[in-house]
């Protein structure tokens, strides 16, 4: 399949989720063996106007200061002569999703939007336009799904593919040294670390030992606040680790602790729940990662520190795990399925299979 992907900018561009999210579709896909195609602003140097990376080509329909300007009034127009069998713009801008529509019709194809929505969902007029055009929205979670519902996008359009995790990847790693708890995230003012150390402060007439992974401005803070909790002997902080490093921690942990007041997609506490931890939420209204554990006999959604401490215990009465199988539709290639699947039914509905 010929598939042409559409995104100003790129995670070569700024390093955001939204653009860590969209390579990832790229390069699954192309790992697939199709035929992918990214249309951007260029970003590398020299004067060739294509780029290959990771079997993904990328195409500079715009360069220099008034790059955007001039990616907008050139997309619809490269895209038509590109004839792939589906375009897939990122939202953001969305007016990249208005000249992307424009390029569909001429090129007689199915648009597709990835709506992530890391940096949030405005509700504008261009934001409202952009949901109202895509022949298919594509979201990360029923929170992000639901926010682009609620400024227009049709609800029959809207689907639900997660963030992919590597399966065979995590058995391949030797576990790490044995945890009760883990957290990972970076240590930022949205992290609310705070929660998970109130908790475990109630708990400190028990036997536990807690790893924190992930740096960031606020790492001074919440070291202060565990030595001010008289829980700082018990809980490691081990800064930022590779991926191959956390799933060692996470095969080795008991519980992964999930407490962030905003998340479009818990990504990295799936990676620990499919190394075999024991999910613990604490609900926030901007976080979806609560989805991954409700109905689930191994996850416990929290609403306050006492609630989460009590979920500590409770998990304790749980076998250890070092995988668990039921996150295998999580994994890559089953993730890259999904994708297809969706573009084969628009290209069913334009009758073009």
């Amino acid at each position: 399949m010929r598939l042409a992907f559409v995104s100003f900018e790129t995670v070569h561009h700024r390093d955001s989720e939204t653009n860590q999210r969209f390579r990832t579709i790229l390069e699954l896909l192309a790992a697939a063996g199709h035929d992918v195609h990214c249309y951007c602003s260029g970003f590398w140097a020299g004067d060739e106007p294509t780029y290959e990376h990771e079997n993904v080509t990328y195409h500079a329909v715009s360069t220099g200061p008034e790059a955007r300007s001039s990616f907008l009034a050139r997309l619809p127009f490269v895209l038509a002569a590109a004839n792939p069998d589906v375009i897939h713009a990122s939202a953001q801008p969305p007016g990249q999703v208005l000249a992307a529509r424009v390029g569909a019709t001429l090129a007689r194809t199915p648009l597709v939007v990835e709506w992530y929505g890391d940096d949030g969902i405005p509700e504008t007029r261009w934001t409202r336009l952009a949901a109202g055009r895509p022949d298919g929205i594509i979201t990360p979670s029923e929170l992000v799904s639901t926010r682009t519902q609620e400024i227009g996008a049709d609800g029959d359009a809207v689907g639900i593919v997660p963030n992919p995790i590597d399966c065979d990847r995590i058995q391949d790693v030797e576990p790490g040294a044995d945890v009760d708890v883990i957290y990972a995230r970076r240590l930022d003012d949205g992290a609310n670390l705070e929660s998970l150390l109130l908790g475990l402060a109630e708990l400190r007439d028990r036997d536990w030992q807690a790893t924190v992974i992930g740096d960031g401005p606020d790492r001074d803070r919440y070291e202060r606040l565990a030595s001010d909790l008289r829980i700082d002997e018990r809980v490691t902080f081990r800064g930022d680790l590779e991926l191959d490093e956390r799933i060692a921690a996470y095969r080795g942990a008991h519980v992964f602790a999930q407490t962030a007041e905003h998340c479009v997609f818990p990504t990295e506490m799936l990676w620990a729940l499919a190394s075999g931890c024991v999910g613990i939420v604490e609900y926030h209204a901007n976080s979806s990662a609560h989805e991954l554990v409700e109905g689930w006999e191994r996850g416990f959604r929290t609403t306050s520190e006492d609630e989460l401490a009590e979920a500590i215990l409770a998990a304790g009465d749980l076998e250890c795990r070092e995988y668990d199988d039921r996150f295998a539709d999580y994994d890559g290639s089953a993730v890259a399925e999904q994708y297809l699947e969706r573009y084969r039914t628009l290209q069913e509905k334009h009758g073009l299979l």
